[in-house]
């Protein structure tokens, strides 16, 4: 509970901040069609946005997206509290934290991206992986109270597995920023990292004594509502179209990707994302597009059902972040995502 304590001031204390840096909307209004969208980080994990983006499909709904990166969500949610973003990407754990700090005006999660982790275990050992291969060794998991370190952490001890520093346990890193893992591994004596595509593909060309060895959502075999689109309650009662918009635009990036996974047609998929990706070939997105799908990381309806809320709840509530219960109701908006199911 310290830790959530922690992560909600630095919430709270960021929002004061940015706050005072941003212009009042001048007297002609906001163009609500015009999108300010902060993502959690960038990854072809969120491939149906990019493809959206880069096919047009926003522009067939009348909007406009402006992208910005947040690094962690703790810093998308800040951008979202603070009225910087009017959308944000980020793990649904963020509304949960708000709901328990009483933030008014509650964010709430309308559109579910990605439906499983989607980080891959990096080792500087390679060779055949199995999860007891952590036991005794260090893996750099993320930020604690994120929603990476909080899985991986539920992996490694639903496997019956305890997180420390001794010979017969897993020493689970979480004190390095979630875009800092890949430099915090090269620069440390840990023998595994986990990490998102394309980093994790990336630090592996840089390093071929690298290899990718197992991803962590074979290691939870669970559904997860992981990664989300997020907006403030007050936002979409009063621009549920806007926002109905939106997530049509991402749904048609979602179903094109698919066609082109189901036919085969993974060059297609590759040349939809490449604008996004600077420094990428068409094959690193290839097999980036191929893994996502084969994992099956991506929500079909977009609608996070209370039971896999449950199933997120449990996951925080195992790494110590939570003090009392979350009603489902309070944090999700299923009223949307539910018109595009029909």
């Amino acid at each position: 509970m310290k830790k959530l304590k922690l992560v909600l001031a630095f919430i709270l204390c960021c929002t004061f901040a940015l706050t005072s840096s941003f212009l009042v909307v001048g007297c002609g209004g906001k163009d609500y069609n015009k999108i300010a969208l902060n993502e959690v980080t960038h990854s072809i994990f969120y491939a149906p946005l990019y493809a959206a983006m880069n096919l047009g499909y926003f522009e067939d709904e009348g909007l406009e997206i402006t992208l910005t990166n947040g690094g962690g969500s703790n810093v998308s949610m800040t951008a979202l509290i603070s009225g910087s973003a009017d959308i944000i990407l980020a793990g649904p754990e963020t509304v949960v934290y708000t709901n328990q700090e009483g933030i008014t005006d509650q964010p709430q999660v309308f559109g579910q991206l990605t439906q499983t982790d989607g980080s891959f275990i990096v080792s500087k050992v390679g060779g055949e992986f199995d999860i007891t291969d952590l036991v005794g060794e260090e893996i750099i998991g993320g930020r604690a109270g994120g929603l990476p370190a909080m899985t991986l952490q539920y992996a490694i001890e639903s496997a019956g597995l305890e997180i420390g520093t001794g010979d017969n346990q897993v020493n689970l890193n979480t004190n390095v920023d979630f875009n800092s893992i890949a430099s915090a591994f090269e620069n440390s004596n840990a023998k595994y990292c986990t990490l998102f595509e394309p980093n994790a593909s990336n630090l592996v060309a840089a390093h071929p004594e690298y290899s990718i060895v197992a991803s962590v959502a074979d290691l939870v075999d669970t559904n997860i509502p992981y990664t989300c689109f997020i907006a403030k309650e007050s936002y979409l009662n009063d621009h549920s179209d806007v926002a109905e918009k939106f997530l049509r635009a991402v749904k048609n990036g979602y179903n094109y990707l698919k066609a082109c996974y189901e036919e085969n047609r993974l060059e297609d998929a590759a040349k939809a994302l490449i604008a996004s990706f600077d420094g990428m070939t068409l094959a690193d997105l290839e097999i980036a597009v191929e893994a996502y799908y084969r994992i099956e990381a991506f929500s079909p309806s977009m609608i996070m059902s209370e039971e896999s809320f449950n199933i997120l709840l449990e996951i925080t509530q195992n790494a110590g972040m939570l003090n009392g219960n979350t009603n489902y109701s309070e944090v999700v908006n299923t009223e949307i995502a539910t018109k595009l199911a029909v």
